[in-house]
């Protein structure tokens, strides 16, 4: 009997705990509209008040917001991010060591190393399409066509020459650009990015495909060689891979493999 006496009373104080964080909650909300409420009233906003240089509407809103988003996509494709981020994940996985280094280490010096290589084409933009467009010399659009033309000249100096006559056929089937108006390489900059970017994006991957091929090859040889000193051994049940990985790892030491990678990828763009 006195044990149930106890619960309900226990279930009394809760009841009057509750009602009381209620009641305190709703005066604060209270009072948090009340206080906004009179400072909204204190603040006279106008139509017309303020000043703009030039018309803006809801459209050129949307384009630069669209324009803000697509960055990282651009910076995959126009830059030399793809060819390094592919050639040093396919490093981590010939020396056999799939988690490290880790993804954000890897992007991290893909990023800085493709900063470093886009470094004179970031400043031949700002020179001949920001500076003087912020100086208000020239127009936006004209600002967009100074600028994109050293970054298609960039990705013009990388493209295999079979890539880019394979899109600009199909652009010109599919009526997007008529390439009899390119008689000349000095032309070639006349090609629109929806021609360039992608034939740019292939060769890319051609060619971190094959930096990956011959990353591959001397770490090749060496699970070659543990496999077979194993197998005639006779310690067939004792996984190859645990016993060549310090070789793979004290050969890429050795032989300073990050300082010759790097250099290979930074300088391999012309």
């Amino acid at each position: 009997m006195s044990s149930t006496k106890t619960t309900q009373a226990k279930r009394k104080i809760r009841r009057s705990l509750c009602g009381f964080a209620a009641g305190l909650v709703s005066s604060g909300v209270l009072i948090s509209v009340a206080a906004v409420r009179a400072h909204a009233a204190s603040i006279d906003v106008g139509i017309d008040s303020g000043t703009a240089d030039s018309p803006t509407s809801a459209l050129d809103l949307l384009f630069l917001l669209a324009i803000i988003a697509l960055i990282p996509s651009l910076i995959l494709v126009m830059t030399s991010f793809t060819r390094i981020v592919i050639s040093l994940s396919i490093l981590r996985s010939a020396i056999g060591t799939p988690t490290s280094p880790p993804n954000q280490v890897i992007i991290g010096l893909a990023l800085f190393l493709s900063l470093f290589v886009m470094f004179p084409v970031l400043t031949d933009v700002k020179e001949v399409a920001y500076d003087p467009f912020k100086a208000g010399e020239i127009t936006q659009a004209e600002a967009i066509e100074r600028g994109s033309l050293p970054v298609k000249e960039f990705m013009l100096r990388q493209v295999y020459d079979k890539d880019l006559d394979m899109f600009m056929t199909m652009a010109d089937a599919k009526g997007i650009q008529d390439i009899s108006e390119i008689d000349s390489e000095d032309k070639l900059t006349e090609l629109s990015m929806v021609v360039i970017v992608p034939a740019f994006i292939t060769s890319e991957l051609k060619r971190a495909f094959l930096i990956g091929f011959l990353l591959y090859i001397p770490f090749l040889i060496i699970d070659i060689i543990v496999s077979s000193t194993l197998m005639s051994m006779g310690m067939v049940m004792l996984p190859p891979t645990t016993i060549a990985l310090p070789f793979k790892l004290m050969l890429f030491v050795l032989v300073d493999g990050w300082n010759l990678l790097i250099d290979a990828l930074v300088s391999g763009f012309r």
